[in-house]
């Protein structure tokens, strides 16, 4: 999985841009957390190449950016959490699961859709 670097607030608008042809994944992921870890392994072992095809992932490390996972819970009205996948269409989070609840299977079904 090639995981692109989100470390930066100037990078939204370019993510909402991107979103109108790709939806966007936005991981939200603390390198501190044991759950946070598990969820981006089962991302990372459950990841298929043709996926990008589908979906653009991002990484953010939150605690190194926490002003940009702030905006992010701004900019799409979700309520920070940590780990979390976002999914972004046409600039709106269309999809959002924390923690456990992290699911390849079901990001992927909601991708589709």
């Amino acid at each position: 999985m090639n995981w692109n670097t989100l470390n930066d607030v100037q990078q939204l608008p370019l993510l909402d841009q991107e979103s109108e042809s790709t939806p966007i994944l936005i991981l939200k992921h603390s390198t501190r957390c044991s759950i946070s870890a598990a969820a981006l392994s089962r991302l990372e072992r459950n990841w298929q190449d043709s996926d990008s095809a589908v979906l653009k992932p991002y990484y953010l490390d939150l605690l190194q950016y926490r002003d940009v996972s702030n905006t992010i819970a701004d900019l799409y009205s979700v309520e920070h959490q940590s780990p979390q996948v976002l999914v972004i269409k046409h600039g709106t989070c269309v999809y959002s699961a924390t923690h456990t609840e992290i699911n390849y299977a079901e990001l992927m079904s909601q991708v589709r859709q």
